[in-house]
Parts: C-alpha cells; sequence; structure tokens
C-alpha cells in the first residue's frame, strides 16, 4: 500500500480548526462594549422563510446615533420574528417597534451588564472550543482508519502527538481571545 495513502490531512484539520477561531471573533466583534454597532447583530439570525437568516438579509440596519441601532424591516410579516430573534440573541438589548423600523438603544454597561456580558463571551469562546475539539475527533478518527489500513504504531504515534499539539495550540488561543474579550468588556 501507497504511503500516501496513509498521510492525515493536517492542513485540513487546521483550516478547520482556523474556522473556529474566525468564527469566534466574529461573534466577540458583537459584544461592543460601549458604542452601537450593526456587527453586533451579526451572529444573530432569524427564522426567515423557513430557514436561518441574518438580520442584514431582512432588514438595513443603520447606526443613527452611538447608542442606537435600527433595523428597517423590508418585509412586514417579519417584524415579529426579528424582534424575537433579537431578544433571544443574549444580547441584553430590548428592541422597540416604530412599525416595520426596530429600534434598539444600547443601555449603558453598568458592572452587573458588563458581567453578563463577560458570560455571554465565555459561552461563544466555549462552542469554539467544542468545534475545535469536534475536528480533533475527525483527525483521530482518520488516524484510526489509516492504521487499521496499515499505518505503523510510529506513525500513529506521531499523528496523535501532532492532531493533539494543534489542538493544544487552537485551544489556546481561544483562552487568550477570551482573555482579552473580557478585559475589554469589564474596562470602564
Amino acid at each position: 500500500m501507497a504511503d500516501e495513502d496513509l498521510d492525515i490531512d493536517i492542513d485540513d484539520l487546521e483550516r478547520r480548526m482556523e474556522g473556529a477561531i474566525g468564527s469566534l471573533r466574529t461573534e466577540f466583534a458583537s459584544l461592543r462594549t460601549g458604542r452601537a454597532s450593526a456587527s453586533m447583530l451579526e451572529p444573530v439570525m432569524v427564522d426567515a422563510y423557513g430557514s436561518p437568516t441574518p438580520i442584514n438579509q431582512v432588514g438595513t440596519v443603520n447606526v443613527p446615533e452611538s447608542r442606537m441601532v435600527t433595523i428597517n424591516v423590508w418585509d412586514k410579516s417579519l417584524v415579529s420574528k426579528v424582534e424575537k430573534a433579537i431578544r433571544e440573541s443574549g444580547l441584553g438589548i430590548n428592541p422597540q417597534l416604530n412599525g416595520t423600523i426596530i429600534m434598539l438603544p444600547i443601555p449603558e454597561l453598568n458592572e452587573e451588564r458588563r458581567r453578563e456580558l463577560t458570560k455571554v463571551a465565555a459561552q461563544y469562546a466555549e462552542h469554539a472550543r467544542v468545534a475545535v475539539r469536534n475536528v480533533r475527533r475527525d483527525g483521530m478518527d482518520q488516524i484510526k482508519k489509516a492504521k487499521t489500513a496499515g499505518m505503523s504504531e510510529d506513525d500513529v504515534k506521531l499523528w496523535e502527538g501532532e492532531v493533539q499539539e494543534l489542538t493544544d495550540r487552537y485551544i489556546t488561543a481561544v483562552d487568550k481571545l477570551l482573555e482579552t474579550k473580557q478585559g475589554e468588556i469589564m474596562q470602564v
């Protein structure tokens, strides 16, 4: 059997772990700490027409002032779904309806709200860790298949070590991003 048939695609595993980090960065960008930002709504999905849809695909998101975000929903039938998605998003914003326009006043961050946001950030980081571990599991499954196909024990140990090292590196990156974001949130 050719040796290259037994190789494990570390580049693919790394690319997928990098995707988890990228997703985490996007979610962290949604946790703006003082000023209103359209990007804070990026992770919020609306159940529109039977599938999860980003808010910016069902309406126009604007930031008319530093403490206000508005969403002009294009389809009147989706206004209540957009409002519900925002309420359930964990952003801690109370939407106010004005026809097809949803106004999101951004509350002043008090100590309690900062702590809530750090918990949300920790949840986002845990989701990223789980995603990285799932990629690790896929890599270990590839190694097991290669072992049954005739990979030597030494090669199995080498690949397992490489996958574990990659996983550890990305878990550490998630932890550092979380620490940085929690520092930003708690900064007054």
